[in-house]
């Protein structure tokens, strides 16, 4: 029986936080998440690669929840001077920084024996490296402002199984895991926690365009609701792990699926 979700609203759990999310222009989950933590009381810095769409979407929220509350640079996760640039701007912006959200990641679908150095490449430098690049430069904003914080990191249960033509995302996702418990270990001694999300299926465009329909269905059927996920509710997993309701949680992945055992 397909169930349908009911939006939940906010409850100011993030209230004058700040918030650094990448890849956050469009409809995706980063687009999901930009939106929760303005419902729940946030202020946000979004980060995308897509200049056109990142603006378009700034402007959407600010006239929605105010100029003030949110800011935007284009960033692209692979160079490390564009990740610096983004800290160093949300930090300026609102005098500081407490919730970093690692959204940025790149998928497709190649069979290994045909997959070519650069599809290989291009995926993990996207999805993991990226996700390192982010991690280490918020480690280092929060270390030196020994304030704290949260990292909070995009990763997938295709880290944990195996689906046929998503070796290099896969093994992406799986390395996101193992950095965000590593990570975890690491910033506990100064007072940050380092948690990850592990959706099974949000459906958003991108996807649409780089999956079939065929295994659109397939990993639909998968799914004990027999629906995929909105993208707010990954997003409202994200502000839990976000928000004092998790301060014990550090080096923890959290699957967001309904996943048939």
């Amino acid at each position: 029986m397909t169930t349908q979700p009911t939006y939940v609203a906010g409850h100011f759990l993030l209230n004058g936080r700040t918030a650094v999310i990448t890849a956050a222009a469009g409809a995706g989950i980063g687009g999901a998440t930009a939106r929760k933590f303005l419902e729940e009381g946030a202020r946000i810095v979004i980060g995308d690669a897509h200049e056109r769409r990142l603006g378009e979407s700034a402007a959407a929220l600010a006239e929605e929840f105010g100029a003030d509350n949110v800011a935007a640079l284009p960033c692209d996760v692979t160079d490390q001077e564009q990740v610096n640039a983004l800290f160093a701007f949300a930090a300026q912006r609102h005098g500081g920084l407490d919730i970093v959200v690692n959204n940025a990641g790149l998928g497709g679908t190649a069979d290994l024996v045909d997959m070519t150095d650069d599809q290989w490449s291009k995926v993990l430098d996207v999805t993991l490296n990226g996700t390192f690049r982010c991690t280490r430069a918020a480690l280092r904003h929060f270390k030196d402002s020994d304030t704290g914080g949260i990292v909070i990191n995009n990763a997938s249960v295709i880290g944990w199984r195996a689906q046929r033509g998503q070796a290099h995302y896969a093994a992406a996702k799986a390395g996101v895991m193992a950095l965000t418990r590593c990570a975890a270990l690491e910033a506990a001694d100064f007072g940050v926690r380092v948690n990850a999300v592990a959706p099974s299926l949000a459906m958003h465009p991108h996807l649409v365009k780089v999956t079939t329909p065929d295994i659109l269905a397939e990993l639909t059927e998968r799914e004990a609701f027999g629906r995929y996920a909105e993208p707010w509710e990954i997003a409202n997993v994200i502000v839990f792990l976000a928000s004092g309701y998790s301060s014990y949680m550090t080096g923890e992945t959290v699957s967001v699926s309904s996943q048939r055992a």
